[in-house]
């Protein structure tokens, strides 16, 4: 589908199945559309969370079996009747959106760990749901994945994000490598910063090595597009490590020779 947004992974592509390609839409426009309310412009925080607490409300109203007739509510009251998707899933989702609102520091890992458990897993379960996968292993390589996925993000976005007065850089890690947020402030890049920036991307490419496996246990072509999705995290790690964590002059993002080099990989074995 034609997103709004950069992405570094596909969203519905032509390797999605036809009958499943409307609910994936439906599923991504949802999840666009919240984390914008969260993110873009120059509403209040008032404001913000007032709109969220709509897209709650007619969450609410799917799941007594409503359809509420504007976008994006209506293609996804569709998508949760036709195929019984788990909407405590995307309940989580705006839980992670409310959260980007109100919270602008994490203390540690786990902090970032349970914002991703939010904001990015109920993605891939949702999508697993829909292609019938719901095993143990399967779930948590997927999350493996969405995690990775969602902090190779935050490494990407540091300078954005800082415009936004957040910092998804965990105080504990930023103070055991001698960084502050000053350093954010002035794009410095010195030896502490791209010590910090290696240890991050380094636990993230570890995250989607771990989910990797998932592609070979899924039908062909959601494990094709499923290794489009890691070769895409993978790719913008390994672009913010050639560049020694300089997000700030070099923002990473996915050049036409990456997505080429992306898809030869996806279908090696």
């Amino acid at each position: 589908m034609p997103v709004d947004h950069y992405e570094n992974f596909p969203v519905a592509s032509w390797l999605v199945p036809t009958n499943l390609r409307r609910a994936v839409v439906a599923i991504y426009a949802f999840a666009r559309a919240a984390d914008d309310i969260a993110d873009e412009g120059d509403a209040s925080a008032a404001e913000r969370l007032v709109a969220l607490d709509r897209y709650t409300s007619a969450l609410e109203s799917i799941e007594r079996g409503a359809r509420p007739a504007e976008a994006p509510f209506n293609a996804l009251a569709d998508a949760v009747r036709e195929h019984a998707l788990p909407v405590p899933l995307l309940h989580a989702l705006l839980s992670a959106f409310r959260q980007d609102v109100v919270k602008k520091r994490y203390v540690n890992f786990a902090e970032v760990e349970n914002y991703c458990e939010r904001s990015a897993n109920p993605v891939g379960r949702l999508l697993l749901h829909l292609y019938g996968v719901s095993d143990e292993t399967a779930l948590s390589r997927s999350d493996a994945i969405c995690t990775g996925l969602q902090l190779a993000n935050f490494w990407q976005d540091v300078a954005i994000d800082w415009a936004k007065d957040r910092v998804y850089l965990p105080v504990d890690d930023m103070r055991a490598f001698g960084v502050t947020e000053r350093h954010i402030a002035d794009a410095n890049c010195d030896p502490a910063w791209q010590r910090l920036m290696a240890a991050q991307t380094q636990r993230t490419r570890q995250l989607l090595e771990r989910g990797r496996p998932l592609a070979r246990s899924l039908p062909l072509r959601l494990g094709l597009e499923l290794k489009l999705v890691v070769a895409g995290g993978l790719r913008i790690l390994k672009h913010i490590d050639a560049a020694n964590g300089d997000v700030f002059r070099h923002r990473p993002i996915l050049s036409r020779r990456d997505w080429s080099a992306m898809s030869l990989s996806a279908l090696r074995p």
